[in-house]
């Protein structure tokens, strides 16, 4: 098999936080089972850097602190300026790729905020994504941002696990070959 090369973006109005240390030990996983990748936060890119990344990748990870039971409006933003091949539009950076989610929360109860961005991706932009969602809140991570050995494990075994899915979505003509919804 070809290198297959994973984007993560962090859409994280302050870049380094928590959500860029759950992503990138995600990354490391995924790293760790032989893909290249990179991480980039919205806070310090432009959105058509970002897509031309996503373009250029086999697949992307998308992280992201929960406000007010949703993704961040960093990244809602992105998905409304990212181009689904359809209805004149010139590009589909997100179409038949791979995709996962990392999302963080205050706490557990705010879990159930992965689920609409997974439906956003698989739907309307026709992306294949990784069930299910890592999901982390305040108690996975230590005093000093770091993640505790349970989730560092967790989060690697996700990105192990988006090698996997990556891989069986490059090599399948009919799951690349899907239209969005609408």
């Amino acid at each position: 098999m070809q290198d297959l090369t994973i984007v993560g973006v962090v859409a994280s109005p302050q870049p380094g936080g928590r959500t860029a240390t759950a992503l990138s030990a995600m990354l490391a996983g995924a790293e760790a089972a032989g893909a290249t990748t990179r991480l980039v936060e919205l806070a310090d890119a432009s959105l058509e850097e970002v897509t031309a990344l996503m373009d250029g990748a086999d697949a992307v990870v998308f992280g992201s602190p929960v406000y007010r039971a949703s993704y961040s409006a960093h990244l809602k933003q992105l998905l409304e300026r990212t181009e689904r091949g359809r209805h004149g539009e010139g590009t589909a950076p997100l179409r038949g790729k791979a995709t996962a989610l990392v999302m963080t929360g205050a706490s557990g109860h705010h879990f159930l905020a992965t689920d609409g961005l997974r439906a956003v991706l698989a739907t309307f932009f026709a992306a294949q994504t990784l069930s299910p969602a890592l999901y982390l809140d305040h108690k996975d991570f230590t005093e000093d941002k770091g993640l505790a050995p349970g989730a560092e494990e967790l989060a690697r075994t996700h990105g192990t696990a988006l090698v996997d899915l990556t891989a069986a979505v490059r090599t399948s003509v009919s799951l690349r070959g899907l239209e969005p919804l609408v």
